[in-house]
């Protein structure tokens, strides 16, 4: 790799080397670790805005809303960037829903999502007055209409249909088939929906469909449009106004030289389908998240050890799947660059953690020129990193940056080995 080649990363202009050192915008992110120590996540403000304006771009001129995924990301001073840029936010949880309005979010442009919503989360949800619950089975409707009823208040539902469409992507992240946990059966949602508007705490609004994450083809939005569609001419056939259309999100990012469409180009496609069906000037609703984030974040690491092995050499660094749990999760791939390159012979190393396990793993197979004391960047960590980051080994999570142009923000301090046991208590 030369001095003046980018990291392999099509269409993200926010990182690349510059006079050997691999800059972020306009920082050197050697300057950031050695000021901040590692395993240091750091993420461009401008990459995230430039995600975006490519979904801006694709809905010119229609009624939509863009809910960023904060599942993916959610840390408070990300969720601020995309609240300040007009963005709604889907959320799965009860303290997602506490993270956005602590990050100054209008709770009327929240989207609640997720299986098993508890009584408690739903009245929270309500009393805030979010724009809309996205129902994935009969049972809780059923449950919303008694809490809303119990508050004097109408719930504004949405129903997730799983359309058994294969996203083509890993198991453990494909939501729209019918072995999956997630929605109402296509078979069986207008049904739901006649039940759903039968109930007197809830008014039905909208229908909802999300078939998976990392997704690098448009087929499968383009089959799933279809099948929800044909849902809609039905349910509006049983009197029941549908006013928004949502399709999730999912869009995937290039990991390792992963081809997905770009947001804009997708939705040209997707909004053609729609008008020639005749819905093109419905309100729209998505829920982009990786796609927002996924290639706007890095994540530090510092060579410890050089570890020659008979079979394997190994690489091992200061982070670890407590830190990136994408390999270990989903056998995921990300790229492993160095902060300064070296001239000379590359060996081909796993690069791995100190966490107790063998699947801590960073990168299998990898051809580095390094020595102990290199810090190394693990590219694409944006998404699905910090967010499912945990104590594991009681190691404290990692502190995070946000840059902006020339200035770096700590948006998160590093947790200390007694942060993470503050609120135990001996007995």
């Amino acid at each position: 790799m030369n001095a003046t080649s980018k990291p392999g990363l099509p269409g993200q202009p926010h990182i690349a080397y510059q006079a050997d050192h691999l800059m972020l915008e306009g920082l050197r992110l050697s300057d950031l670790a050695r000021a901040h120590g590692t395993p240091l996540f750091v993420y461009s403000k401008a990459a995230m805005l430039w995600a975006l304006a490519a979904y801006q771009r694709g809905f010119a001129g229609r009624q939509a809303q863009i809910c960023y995924a904060m599942k993916a990301n959610s840390s408070l001073a990300v969720l601020q960037v995309f609240a300040d840029a007009g963005c709604g936010f889907d959320i799965v949880s009860g303290g997602e829903l506490a993270r956005v309005l602590a990050a100054g979010a209008d709770p009327a442009k929240v989207i609640f999502s997720g299986v098993g919503k508890t009584r408690g989360e739903m009245k929270q949800a309500l009393q805030v007055g979010i724009g809309c619950f996205n129902v994935e089975s009969e049972a809780e409707l059923d449950v919303l209409s008694q809490v809303a009823t119990g508050l004097g208040l109408t719930a504004p539902v949405s129903l997730r249909v799983n359309p058994n469409v294969d996203p083509k992507t890993h198991p453990y992240i494909s939501t729209g088939l019918k072995g999956n946990k997630f929605g109402i059966a296509h078979e069986d949602a207008l049904r739901a929906y006649r039940h759903a508007s039968s109930l007197p705490g809830l008014k039905v609004v909208g229908i909802d469909c999300h078939i998976g994450s990392q997704i690098t083809e448009a087929t499968p939005y383009l089959d799933a449009m279809d099948r929800v569609l044909d849902l809609v001419t039905d349910i509006e056939a049983a009197g029941i106004p549908i006013h928004h259309i949502e399709f999730g999100g999912g869009l995937g990012i290039d990991y390792n030289g992963d081809t997905p469409p770009e947001a804009d180009a997708l939705w040209a496609q997707l909004l053609d389908k729609l008008d020639a069906r005749g819905y093109g000037q419905r309100q729209l609703m998505i829920e982009p998240g990786r796609s927002l984030v996924g290639n706007a974040g890095v994540c530090l690491t510092e060579v410890l050890y050089l570890k020659p092995g008979e079979q394997k050499n190994f690489c091992i660094v200061d982070a670890a799947m407590n830190d990136l749990p994408r390999p270990a999760m989903y056998q995921a791939f990300h790229q492993i660059v160095p902060l300064s390159p070296r001239t000379g012979e590359a060996v081909v190393y796993d690069v791995v953690g100190p966490v107790c396990e063998s699947g801590d793993w960073i990168g299998r197979d990898r051809q580095l020129l390094v020595q102990a004391g290199d810090t190394l960047a693990v590219l694409s960590a944006g998404a699905y990193c910090m967010s499912m980051a945990s104590n594991y080994n009681t190691r404290g999570r990692a502190a995070e940056i946000l840059v902006d142009g020339t200035q770096a923000y700590l948006i998160r301090q590093r947790e200390s080995a007694f942060d993470t046991f503050a609120l135990e208590q001996l007995v």
